[in-house]
């Protein structure tokens, strides 16, 4: 007999893998709400899930570790487009910055330096 919470851990597992993961920035902070509520529903659930397992227990397990995997790397997908967002947001402020103020990097030392001669 498998136990009740690795049950729902699969469930909250399969949640997470079917969440439809949009690069929509109107949805981001809803996909990242949804995602930590899963996550934190699975982290309840882990101290509930200690060996002994029955043989099984053994190959629901495997399962799972199957599946983490494939979370585990659409996760880090999603984060890293979320990264790749900053980044270019980032460079937008500075070419906008720069573009509006173009001597804001220019040492002044107070110094004048005469080029004709």
């Amino acid at each position: 007999m498998i136990r009740p919470e690795l049950v729902q851990w699969k469930d909250a597992t399969e949640r997470m893998l079917t969440l439809s993961i949009s690069n929509n920035e109107d949805q981001r902070d809803i996909m990242i709400a949804s995602i930590e509520a899963i996550l934190d529903e699975r982290e309840k659930l882990q101290p509930y899930i200690q060996p002994p397992f029955s043989s099984e227990e053994e190959v629901y397990g495997k399962e799972l570790v199957a599946q983490e995997l494939k979370v585990a790397v659409r996760l880090e997908s999603y984060l890293n487009a979320i990264r790749k967002d900053l980044s270019t947001s980032q460079t937008k402020k500075d070419s906008v910055r720069s573009y509006v103020n173009p001597y804001s990097k220019v040492a002044r030392d107070g110094t004048f330096y005469d080029t004709k001669q």
